[in-house]
């Protein structure tokens, strides 16, 4: 019973995380543009990071909620290591295997390079120092700034998608209710955060699984959930041409934001096993580009090439 219970649990903390999100965003958005913010900085911040939002909730809640006998941080890192390698294999694979998806050069030029790059740098904090504290996170909040400084050039260059186009928002609520709008978001992503991160915990205690696999497996397929449903919507509505883009972006969100704050919070462990999970997120990164690098697109036989990898990693994980 206690089961059924932690696994309703942590559907009803996904679905707050999700939602939570979308009101966030959408009221965040329409405020910035009632005070006239540029819809470009509009979609480099607010939107941006709203994708990565259940992921940020979740880490920092894990991290905070860390002790010696809960060994919650576990999650956070595992939260991000294992939705990043979800976004590459699962959701691009899949994507790709319902419909061909052309990559943009600028994607394959810097930004693929640059997950890579700051995948082996999260990679080397962690097998050097065995934890991520408050010069890390500033450290990769540098080079968070780096890449919004990119993307706002690429963006006026007119080469990238930044998540929401000139008129695309329209202001029809009142600032009350979208401040109403803004406050619940905020208040359904804290407590979501919340209840999936103790969920998670209790089922891991339950089934004697340790929290690093609830948080590659379970956690990080709930906080994927968004842009697995988004890129699949867009394969079939023909739209997926910036799907690549977008996995890209988040992966690179995941570390340079979320860890990057969890880590200005409070002190982040990261355990050795965390190791073999890092290669596999450097290796599926290099894989991504392999196959984008000659023709500029995905088809059905990378996607199959990416589901395979997935299908033999959680095997490992599971089985070994």
């Amino acid at each position: 019973m206690e089961v059924i219970i932690q696994f309703g649990l942590l559907a009803i903390g996904f679905l707050l995380l999700i939602k939570g999100a979308d009101w966030f965003v959408g009221g965040a958005s329409k405020i910035a543009d009632r005070f006239g913010i540029p819809q470009l900085i509009i979609g480099l911040t607010i939107v941006a990071m709203g994708t990565s939002a259940p992921e940020a909730a979740v880490s920092i809640s894990a991290a905070v909620k860390n002790t010696a006998e809960n060994n919650s941080a576990a999650i956070a890192i595992g939260n991000i290591l294992g939705s990043n390698i979800l976004n590459v294999l699962l959701i691009l694979g899949i994507t790709a295997v319902i419909v061909t998806i052309p990559v943009q050069l600028s994607t394959i030029k810097y930004e693929i390079p640059f997950m890579i790059i700051i995948t082996c740098l999260l990679a080397g904090i962690g097998y050097f120092k065995g934890h991520l504290g408050m010069i890390d996170g500033i450290l990769l909040w540098f080079f968070m700034i780096l890449y919004f400084v990119y993307l706002i050039v690429m963006a006026r260059k007119g080469q990238i998608s930044v998540g929401v186009e000139e008129g695309e928002i329209k202001v029809n609520e009142n600032m009350f209710m979208l401040l109403v709008l803004l406050v619940i978001g905020i208040i359904a992503i804290v407590a979501g955060s919340n209840i999936a991160v103790d969920a998670a915990t209790a089922l891991a205690r339950i089934f004697g699984m340790n929290e690093r696999l609830i948080g590659l497996t379970i956690v990080a397929f709930g906080t994927s959930l968004p842009e697995l449903i988004t890129s699949i919507t867009a394969a079939m509505k023909k739209k997926a041409d910036i799907a690549v883009g977008n996995i890209v972006g988040s992966n690179i969100f995941n570390i340079l934001f979320v860890i990057g704050t969890t880590s200005l919070i409070t002190d982040v462990p990261y355990n050795y096993s965390f190791n073999f999970d890092s290669i596999v997120c450097i290796a599926t990164s290099f894989v991504l580009f392999l196959c984008v690098l000659k023709k500029k697109k995905l088809n059905r036989v990378h996607g199959g090439i990416l589901l395979c990898m997935l299908v033999a990693y959680y095997g490992k994980l599971i089985f070994y």
